[in-house]
């Protein structure tokens, strides 16, 4: 079973009771910096983020390890005592994870598309999700605490995910979200009603209460989705969680 870490499920708990602080913040790595070089684009923008009151800064948006200088900024975000979850694709992990340090509030998150471990690769060209496995895998050699991102379509069958998460499990991944890629919007149609479906349905196998519970606080900020109604909606999320759940216990950290 899948745990959450004791630390973060009180942080987020005390969010909640913080007028206007939102439980995630993301940021997209491009923003801050550049793509050829080490250096930051903005300190300035760095020193906001350090001082954040969101316990949780979920680092993704363009490919962040394309940046050149993005082991200084998590190093920057790390040590200002927020938890970081910096979200790839996993095609680099492994070339570059040794710039990073397995940190307690670090946890390495790799983006896995139902149905892509099924696709055959060729013997020069290795698939997406066999790269991202091999990082997964010299990340856990590392030590880093680990997290799989799954994004639910239209087109994406319960049982696509199913095979998803029984694959990250069998990777001895420690963490587990699952969002749906149109967000908790009110858009109409079934094509939306069936994915919100699919994915409450899909969350129910992860088998954490609190990684579920993250899932749904995660999915409006990964849809840029931060009015204050919706902030009030997580809240409530966690409230109801940190009641039904105050037992589970964090891992890795110490």
């Amino acid at each position: 079973m899948l745990r959450f870490p004791l630390r973060l499920t009180a942080e987020l708990a005390r969010a909640r009771f913080a007028p206007g602080v939102q439980p995630i913040q993301f940021v997209d790595a491009a923003e801050i910096l550049h793509h050829d070089s080490t250096h930051l684009v903005s300190h300035e923008e760095v020193r906001k983020l350090t001082s954040s009151p969101s316990p949780v800064i979920w680092i993704g948006g363009s490919e962040p390890l394309e940046h050149p200088g993005i082991a200084h900024l998590i190093r920057a975000i790390g040590g200002s005592g927020h938890f970081v979850f910096l979200e790839t694709d996993g095609a680099l992990l492994r070339r570059r994870i040794h710039e990073f340090q397995p940190v307690p509030r670090l946890f390495v998150t790799v983006r896995l598309d139902p149905g892509a471990h099924r696709r055959a690769s060729t013997p020069l060209l290795a698939s997406a999700c066999e790269l991202a496995a091999e990082g997964l895998r010299a990340a856990s050699l590392s030590g880093f605490l680990l997290c799989v991102s799954v994004r639910v379509h239209a087109q994406t069958e319960l049982a696509e995910l199913a095979e998803v998460i029984q694959f990250a499990r069998s990777l001895g991944v420690d963490g587990m979200v699952i969002t749906s890629a149109n967000g908790n919007s009110n858009s109409a149609g079934s094509d939306s009603t069936a994915v919100q479906r699919t994915t409450a349905e899909a969350r129910k196998l992860i088998g954490s209460k609190w990684w579920e519970v993250f899932s749904r606080l995660l999915e409006p900020v990964l849809m840029g989705e931060r009015s204050g109604a919706r902030n009030a909606e997580t809240k409530t999320v966690v409230h109801q969680q940190e009641e039904s759940q105050p037992s589970e216990e964090g891992i890795k950290v110490a």
